[in-house]
C-alpha cells in the first residue's frame, strides 16, 4: 500500500494559497516540460478568474517520493465559512499560509480556529518574505501566540515553519537564504503530517463534498476512514437524522492530479469520488451495509444576513434572460442548497418570493452572478442582518472588521466606523501604513465599502469575520442621499440629462433604454425626486437643432453586483439579468409609492 499525505491549504485571502498549489503542482511535474498552463490552476471557473479568489474548495492529488500527497485548496473569505468547515473533515493536516508582510489576519484566526478544533496537525509557511518592509520573525512569532489564543494543544503548538515566495517558487528554513525550488516545504509535509490512521473496524466514510455530472448524476466525495470501498459493492447511507438507507456504489475513483482515476477498490485514509449512490446529502455517512455506524455528522455555522429574491415584474423582463417563473428560480435554489451548505432558502406566503439566508453579502452575490450568467432574470431586496433574540434580549451579529490604509486618512476611517456603531480595539502602525481594529454590528458593514474606498482614494483594504451575537446597538445612519426616479418609460436623452445634472449624478448613459420608476442616478439632497430624461428639445423655426452649446454629459456611475445591493434602500430592488443590473423602486408608479409610504 502507498502511504498517503491529506493536507489543506489554509490562509487569509490573497495571502497565496493557489499559487502554492500551482507551484507544488509544477515540482511534482504533474504537466509535461512543454505544456504552459498558465497561474492560478484550480481557479477554473469564470467568476474565480475574474475577481481572483477562490469560491470553491478544490482536490488535487500529486506524487511525491513515492508518496502520495492530497491537497485541498481553500477559500480564504469568511463568507464562504461553510466550504472550509466540510472540507477540513478530509484532511490529517494544515499548511497554514500567512503574509511575512500583514501577518495572522481576521481569516487566518477564523479558519485556523476550525482546523484546531477539528484536532488537525498544523504546518506553518510564512509566505511573501519577498515583500518590502516585511518581517518574517515576527510573523512567526504572532502566529504562535494566535494558536496560543485559540487553545491549540502543546502537539500542535509545536508547529514547523518553512520560510519563502511561493510566486518566486521557493521555500527555505531560513528567510535570507532562498533556495531554488520548494522541496524544503514537501519535505516538511512528509516529515510532520500523520499518515492517517487505520482503525479496525467496518465500513466508514462521511461524505464532505458533492460534485455533478451530466452523465452519472450527482457524485458524493470524502475521506475513507475505515474499512473498505468496493466496485458494485452494497452499502448503507446513514443520514444526518439516523436513519438508514441501502444504496450500491457503480464506480470508484480517486483523485489523480488534476483529473480523477478510476478504480476497483479504494484503500483506507483516501480521497476518493462515488458514482451510483441515490439520495445522499452532504454530512450523511457510507457505512457497511450489515451493521452501520454513522460518524460524527458536519456542524455548520449559522447563517447572519438574509436576501428577498423574487420574481422580476419589471417592464422588461423576459427581455434578457431564459429563466424568468417563479419554478425556475425555486427549483435552482433547492439544486444550490444540496452543495452549498452555509445556505438556507425559507418560502414566503407568496409564491414568487423567497427569502434566502447566507455567510454575508459576497457569498449570496456570488450566488446571484452565477444564476444571472445561467441565463436567469430575477430581482433582489435590500440585505437584512438576522436578529435573534437571546434570554428576551434582541441580539444582532457583531464581527471584527480590520482595515489597512494610508496614516494620513486614518482618521476619517475611524470617524466613519464609531458613526457606524464601531468600538476601536487596536491601532497599529505598519510602515507608512495603519491596521485597525474594531468590533462592528454586521448591520454598519453594508454599503461601508464603497464609502471607504472613496474616503481614501481606493488605498483601503477591508476584512472582517463575524464573532458572535451582542445586544442590539441602536440606529444606524442609512444613506444620506435620496434618489432620482424616471417619471417615464423611454430612452434617456443627452439633452435632459444635461440639464439635470446639477440635481445630482446619474446611473445611467444617454440612450439608453429606461421604465417608469426606475432609479437613475442620486439626487443631492436626502429625499427622492421624480424627473423626466426622455424629454426632448423642442424644436421650433425660433430654436434650431444645433444652434445650443454642445451637452457636456459627466460619465454615468456603473455598479457591481455587491455594490448595488449595499446601495439600494428598504424601498427599492436590485434587478439582475444576464446583461444588465438596473435598481428599481418596489413600487413603480408614484400614486403606489405615496399610498405604500410607511408614516
Amino acid at each position: 500500500m502507498a502511504s498517503i499525505k491529506n493536507i489543506a491549504i489554509i490562509a487569509h485571502v490573497d495571502h497565496g494559497k493557489t499559487t502554492l498549489v500551482d507551484k507544488i503542482m509544477y515540482h511534482c511535474q504533474l504537466f509535461r516540460e512543454n505544456e504552459n498552463t498558465g497561474d492560478l490552476i484550480l481557479d477554473n471557473n469564470d467568476l474565480e478568474r475574474e475577481r481572483g479568489i477562490t469560491i470553491t474548495s478544490k482536490n488535487v492529488s500529486v506524487n511525491y517520493k513515492g508518496t502520495k500527497i492530497n491537497i485541498i485548496d481553500t477559500p480564504g473569505h469568511a463568507d464562504f465559512g461553510g466550504e472550509v468547515e466540510r472540507v477540513l473533515n478530509m484532511a490529517d493536516g494544515v499548511l497554514l499560509l500567512v503574509d511575512a508582510f500583514e501577518g495572522p489576519m481576521p481569516q487566518t484566526r477564523f479558519v485556523l480556529q476550525k482546523a484546531i478544533d477539528l484536532g488537525l496537525k498544523p504546518c506553518v509557511v510564512v509566505n511573501k518574505v519577498d515583500k518590502e518592509n516585511c518581517t518574517p520573525d515576527e510573523v512567526y512569532e504572532k502566529v504562535f501566540d494566535l494558536m496560543f489564543e485559540l487553545g491549540a494543544e502543546e502537539w500542535q503548538l509545536d508547529f514547523p515553519v518553512v520560510y519563502g515566495s511561493a510566486k518566486n517558487n521557493w521555500m527555505s528554513d531560513d528567510w535570507q537564504k532562498p533556495t531554488d525550488s520548494i522541496e524544503p516545504l514537501l519535505d516538511m509535509v512528509m516529515e510532520h503530517i500523520p499518515t492517517p490512521e487505520f482503525e479496525e473496524g467496518t465500513t466508514q466514510m462521511l461524505i464532505t463534498s458533492l460534485d455533478y455530472s451530466s452523465f452519472t448524476g450527482r457524485i458524493a466525495i470524502g475521506r475513507l476512514q475505515r474499512g473498505t470501498l468496493k466496485e458494485g459493492m452494497q452499502v448503507a447511507l446513514v443520514k444526518r437524522d439516523k436513519s438508514i438507507i441501502k444504496s450500491k456504489i457503480k464506480e470508484l475513483h480517486t483523485f489523480e492530479g488534476l483529473g480523477r482515476k478510476k478504480v476497483s477498490e479504494v484503500q483506507v485514509g483516501d480521497i476518493c469520488a462515488i458514482v451510483g449512490l441515490e439520495g445522499f446529502e452532504i454530512g450523511d455517512t457510507i457505512a457497511d451495509l450489515e451493521n452501520p455506524e454513522g460518524l460524527k455528522t458536519i456542524a455548520i455555522d449559522e447563517p447572519t444576513m438574509s436576501m428577498l429574491f423574487t420574481i422580476n415584474d419589471s417592464p422588461f423582463f423576459g427581455k434578457d434572460g431564459k429563466f424568468v417563473t417563479s419554478r425556475h428560480i425555486k427549483d435552482r435554489l433547492m439544486k444550490e442548497l444540496e452543495k452549498n451548505l452555509a445556505l438556507r432558502v425559507n418560502e414566503t406566503d407568496s409564491a414568487d418570493k423567497f427569502i434566502v439566508f447566507g455567510r454575508g453579502v459576497l457569498h449570496l452575490s456570488v450566488l446571484i452572478e452565477t444564476m444571472r450568467r445561467e441565463g436567469y432574470e430575477l430581482q433582489i431586496g435590500q440585505p437584512q442582518v438576522i436578529i435573534k433574540e437571546i434570554d428576551g434580549v434582541k441580539c444582532e451579529p457583531i464581527e471584527e472588521l480590520t482595515i489597512d490604509l494610508p496614516e494620513h486618512v486614518s482618521g476619517k476611517a475611524i470617524e466613519m466606523v464609531t458613526l457606524r456603531k464601531g468600538e476601536m480595539l487596536s491601532m497599529e502602525a505598519k510602515g507608512e501604513r495603519m491596521v485597525c481594529e474594531f468590533l462592528i454590528p454586521s448591520r454598519g458593514i453594508i454599503g461601508l465599502r464603497n464609502q471607504l474606498l472613496t474616503a481614501t482614494a481606493g488605498e483601503a483594504i477591508m476584512a472582517h469575520r463575524f464573532k458572535e451575537y451582542q445586544p442590539l446597538r441602536g440606529g444606524i445612519p442609512e444613506r444620506q442621499n435620496g434618489s432620482l426616479v424616471s417619471m417615464e418609460k423611454g430612452t434617456a436623452i443627452p439633452y435632459s440629462i444635461d440639464k439635470l445634472q446639477d440635481r445630482g449624478k446619474f446611473f445611467v448613459d444617454p440612450g439608453e433604454e429606461i421604465y417608469e420608476g426606475q432609479v437613475i442616478g442620486e439626487n443631492s439632497r436626502r429625499d427622492d425626486m421624480t424627473v423626466n430624461v426622455t424629454k426632448t428639445k423642442k424644436l421650433s423655426n425660433v430654436r434650431s437643432a444645433g444652434a445650443d452649446d454642445k451637452a457636456k454629459i459627466v460619465p454615468a456611475i456603473k455598479f457591481s453586483l455587491e455594490e448595488a445591493l449595499e446601495y439600494i434602500q428598504k424601498d427599492e430592488y436590485v434587478e439582475v439579468t444576464p446583461n444588465h443590473l438596473r435598481l428599481r423602486k418596489v413600487f413603480l408608479t408614484e400614486v403606489e409609492r405615496k399610498r405604500n409610504k410607511t408614516i
